[in-house]
């Protein structure tokens, strides 16, 4: 039987029913609309489900719903902030980062996590935090000058 769980998803209180152990994924998807978050591998091991979890990024295909109770989850829906994009979303568009674009979510919304927590991060720092991530058109180089690009907005954002 499916219990009602409250989830906070983009600063919008939710209530969805389902299973205690329905991946957090599906609920994202297939509840809630969000479209963002892919479903790629299903074991949490290509990045492309990734979403934030009170800051941190998850793989959304191995958490399960029950864990995001009393928690804060963002997708790449609610990256933005205001009107305006995330440095690391206009970094890549500034980049032309994407190509097919099915892994992009799990990139950008490592990478934002990776530098909200690491402004100043090196590129050794970037390389590391990134290394789990897939993509198979092979748009490497022009992520990470992207996640540069947004590291060096965003430590002169914390500058001013």
């Amino acid at each position: 039987m499916s219990d009602p769980i409250s989830l906070t998803v983009n600063g919008q209180p939710q209530t969805v029913r389902a299973e205690p152990e329905t991946p957090l994924l599906y609920v994202l998807r297939n509840d809630l609309g969000l479209m963002a978050p892919k479903f790629g591998c299903g074991l949490g091991q290509c990045g492309a489900c990734t979403v934030h979890m009170d800051g941190v990024a998850i793989r959304s295909c191995a958490t399960p719903v029950s864990s995001a109770r009393g928690t804060r989850i963002t997708t790449l829906e609610g990256l933005k902030r205001g009107s305006a994009l995330h440095a690391v979303q206009q970094a890549f568009i500034d980049e032309q980062a994407a190509q097919c674009g099915y892994c992009i979510n799990g990139w950008i919304m490592t990478a934002a996590a990776l530098l909200e927590a690491n402004p100043h991060a090196s590129e050794d720092d970037i390389r590391r935090g990134l290394s789990g991530l897939k993509c198979r058109c092979g748009t490497h180089l022009a992520i990470l000058r992207a996640v540069k690009r947004a590291a060096s907005r965003m430590a002169a954002e914390r500058r001013t």
